[in-house]
């Protein structure tokens, strides 16, 4: 039997974290629409090589190619789930924070889609804070 899980993106969060920590090249998570979005953005931001989403059984899952500089140290040093689904985070577009005095990214739901915090606000945009990336 499957253990039903509550917040499948913090989850994800976790796998990736662990995954750095101990230098995996690759770690894989179940996909969903939001968790490709946040590798999307996530490889858009350079934060990861690359990602991929196969079928195994009748399951997606979604392979995240990890990124490590020249001396194997992680590009990823710290991610953090903002909004949980026991305290749901939501923030206007004058609210949307600098993550690690900008070089982070804060990793945002909008109505236009899943960004990061930056795009949200050229576009004007609030939403729902899903995660910051450092």
């Amino acid at each position: 039997m499957v253990a039903m899980m509550t917040d499948p993106i913090a989850d994800m969060l976790a796998r990736i974290r662990n995954a750095v920590a101990v230098r995996h090249d690759t770690t894989t998570v179940p996909a969903s629409k939001m968790k490709i979005a946040i590798a999307r953005i996530l490889k858009e931001e350079g934060f990861i090589k690359d990602y991929e989403v196969y079928q195994e059984g009748p399951r997606r899952m979604l392979r995240i190619h990890l990124k490590y500089t020249g001396k194997k140290e992680p590009v990823i040093t710290g991610l953090k789930r903002v909004s949980k689904p026991g305290l749901r985070v939501y923030v206007q577009r004058s609210e949307i924070p600098r993550v690690y005095g900008g070089l982070g990214i804060a990793i945002i739901s909008t109505p236009q889609g899943v960004m990061t915090g930056q795009e949200a606000w050229r576009r004007r945009l609030g939403g729902e804070g899903i995660a910051y990336v450092w």
